[in-house]
């Protein structure tokens, strides 16, 4: 795991750090990733932009690739911030896989804090994973499952080539749905038995009335990837607090004029 701290020239011990996880397919310079780094740091915050395994700075070093259930990465990163900045708060702020993965590590550390954590964001995160399947299934989604069959596919590929201990024998063609590479490359790996398996064990939306530390989740209801519709059903603990506004698509969220010169 990779972190790639920004830390602004006038930063004290004490003043509050941030750690950003990035969404499916990103890394620490995405571009949400690089445009929020540059907002928290305007106002004094420390920010930790974490690249996921295989992801950014994290690529040729990974032998597993990251997925849903790898919260106990990004407790990993929360306890390094903390040795590193102990007398520092620390808010996460986890966008799309980021938030899932976040919400997961919440749930699962119930009333426990980990590392220096504090609050939490999650912006447009799937708590559903069938319900992203069944999204990416439909014809406005098929082209966002084929971009990330794409970029998840060569990933995986350069993975092979650096690791060809863990390459199958012969290197099968690119697939044609996301749901074809869970199956036969991210489930193995992480211990899954099928694709199924793996959305049923590690999406965060059955979990979520376990969630008793504050984090803010917000969506969108025209979001293209994620449906919104989970997020109200499932029951929610009583840290969760939820903003689903009317447009921002997934992780858009692009204002009308507004005098701010940065109109996502």
């Amino acid at each position: 795991i990779a972190l790639h701290e920004d830390c602004p020239v006038n930063w004290q011990p004490g003043r509050p750090t941030v750690l950003m996880v990035h969404g499916l397919a990103g890394c620490h310079n995405s571009a949400y990733m690089c445009r929020m780094t540059d907002r928290l740091t305007e106002r004094g915050y420390c920010v930790f932009r974490m690249d996921m395994r295989g992801c950014g700075a994290g690529e040729g070093v990974a032998k597993l690739p990251t997925h849903c259930g790898r919260s106990g990465d990004v407790a990993a990163a929360l306890r390094f911030i903390a040795a590193r900045c102990p007398e520092s708060p620390t808010f996460a702020i986890g966008f799309s896989l980021g938030g899932c993965l976040t919400l997961n590590l919440l749930a699962e550390a119930g009333e426990e804090q980990v590392g220096n954590l504090v609050r939490s964001m999650a912006i447009c995160p799937p708590v559903d994973l069938f319900a992203v399947e069944k999204r990416f299934d439909s014809r406005g989604g098929r082209p966002y499952d084929k971009f990330f069959v794409k970029k998840l596919w060569k990933q995986i590929t350069d993975r092979w080539r650096r690791f060809p201990e863990l390459a199958p024998a012969v290197i099968p063609k690119q697939p044609k749905r996301l749901r074809h590479i869970d199956e036969t490359v991210i489930a193995p790996s992480g211990g899954f038995t099928s694709a199924d398996d793996y959305y049923r064990k590690t999406q965060p939306g059955p979990k979520m009335a376990a969630i008793s530390q504050p984090v803010l989740i917000i969506a969108s209801e025209d979001d293209p990837v994620v449906p919104t519709a989970p997020l109200l059903a499932y029951e929610h603990g009583e840290g969760v607090q939820i903003a689903i506004v009317p447009r921002g698509g997934h992780l858009g969220f692009i204002a009308r004029a507004n005098g701010d010169p940065d109109k996502r």
